[in-house]
């Protein structure tokens, strides 16, 4: 059996998703695992995105999986050196429809296969292939990014209120052209807001 079969069977035979198998030059595997998600409506109806509880993968996930992969990988002959079971992280990465769906509305970071070339007409530079916007759901039912390219305000700085900001500019795309797409790994650390009642 392949190696990506053998982690997918086991991963979600546990109840877990499969988000990422890498494997590296020193034998080391590395696994990332993720907790199923359900759109809100369909979970529990009366749960929105915001009041739903957030749920994160556990150190004691991460060890229930590793001791069941070791033994699949050891059934099936599979080489490695080591293996490392984690969770996505912060910038966690989006490869299928559902993830995208999941996380329409945050802000995220896309490097396209080709340059925007002249489809980004006079404002965007036709060599560009990484954007950081917003994901957002189009009217077609495709995807798009959102993002301006105002450079952020420096802490301490006082800005203009008079200062008209930078237009917002959109981008359409397709899963087809993205090279790579993640959650852009924006960290507060004043904690979180608190939820509005």
């Amino acid at each position: 059996m392949a190696l990506q079969q053998i982690v997918e069977q086991t991963v979600t035979g546990l109840g877990y998703d499969l988000v990422e198998i890498e494997r590296t030059a020193g034998g080391l595997l590395r696994i990332t695992i993720d907790l199923p998600w359900q759109a809100p409506e369909e979970a529990a109806p009366e749960l929105s995105a915001e009041t739903a509880p957030d749920q994160f993968v556990t150190v004691e996930d991460c060890e229930k999986v590793t001791r069941q992969l070791q033994f699949a990988l050891e059934v099936d002959g599979v080489d490695y050196a080591r293996l490392e079971v984690s969770s996505p992280g912060i910038d966690r990465l989006l490869r299928h429809e559902q993830d995208f769906i999941r996380f329409e509305g945050a802000v995220v970071d896309l490097t396209l296969k080709q340059p925007i070339g002249a489809a980004g007409g006079e404002k965007i530079n036709a060599n560009r292939k990484k954007f950081r916007g917003t994901l957002e759901r189009t009217e077609e039912g495709g995807w798009q990014i959102v993002w301006s390219d105002e450079p952020p305000v420096k802490p301490g700085v006082r800005v203009s209120k008079k200062r008209e900001p930078a237009p917002l500019q959109a981008m359409g795309f397709t899963l087809d052209e993205l090279r790579e797409a993640r959650l852009a790994p924006i960290v507060n650390f004043k904690g979180r807001a608190a939820k509005p009642e």
